[in-house]
């Protein structure tokens, strides 16, 4: 490859590059091809490493690029969308719930959703661990908190931990009369334990959903489920719930 030098341009020198590798990944590049290392990447551009790492960190947010333990940066496949509703819909462990159930255990939550739950902040609730796969890759990564008195009846279930455990808490769940469902969206940083769950590096950018499930007029559960956002856009409906879509391949000319 030759090099190709910038022009100078008003607006900053690593977003004009992050325009111009953009272009390179939609005409030179596959989804799933490894990139050059940086070193030639920036004797290519004619730019810093540290002004190159900018203009990859971004197109990393932006989806367009997946940092990969022990593959380096390759080129990211088409988001998929997660469409978040707004109308009522059902309890997490229905029929119909793509998630995995992985484990169950009493912890006292964080003080934000101890507040959230109504609960004293000593007081330990019922945390049921999921995760979302899709096409075979880890999507997303869910911590479900509920309160002893939204799931009273749980004396007869032998298992103190555990999937089963989890499969118990959730089917005491649906006992309840939903009323309603809140769903907030914001963006993150994958904490340690959520990058090795998602097969991300710690700090890649992450979605997080939010959704405050209602009965009885007060939160009886409440999840807090964290999305790839390099493969996750976000759509809006009245579907309720979140959901998972598949968009078509992405494949450079």
């Amino acid at each position: 490859m030759g090099t190709t030098q910038l022009e100078t341009v008003p607006e900053p020198k690593y977003w004009h590059l992050r325009t111009v590798l953009s272009e390179a990944l939609d005409s030179e590049f596959s989804v799933g091809e490894i990139l050059p290392n940086e070193r030639d990447l920036a004797a290519r551009f004619g730019v810093a490493r540290a002004t190159l790492r900018q203009a990859l960190e971004q197109l990393e947010l932006e989806g367009r690029l997946q940092r990969r333990r022990g593959v380096g940066t390759t080129v990211a496949p088409p988001r998929m969308g997660v469409s978040v509703g707004t109308a009522q819909h059902a309890w997490p462990g229905g029929p119909h719930d793509a998630w995995q159930a992985l484990d169950c255990a009493l912890e006292v939550p964080p003080a934000a959703v101890a507040e959230a739950l109504e609960t004293g902040r000593d007081e330990p609730v019922h945390v049921v661990r999921r995760s979302r796969v899709s096409h075979g890759q880890p999507v997303a990564a869910e911590l479900l908190h509920i309160p002893a008195d939204s799931v009273p009846d749980l004396s007869g279930i032998d298992a103190p931990s555990g999937p089963s455990r989890a499969r118990a808490v959730l089917r005491e769940l649906q006992h309840l009369e939903l009323e309603r469902q809140e769903n907030t969206v914001e963006l993150g940083s994958a904490r340690a334990d959520e990058a090795k769950e998602l097969d991300r590096l710690p700090g890649a950018p992450v979605l997080v959903v939010t959704t405050r499930f209602v009965a009885r007029s007060r939160t009886a559960a409440l999840s807090v489920a964290t999305y790839r956002a390099d493969t996750c856009r976000l759509t809006f409906g009245d579907s309720g719930g979140v959901e998972i879509h598949h968009g078509p391949e992405r494949h450079a000319s």
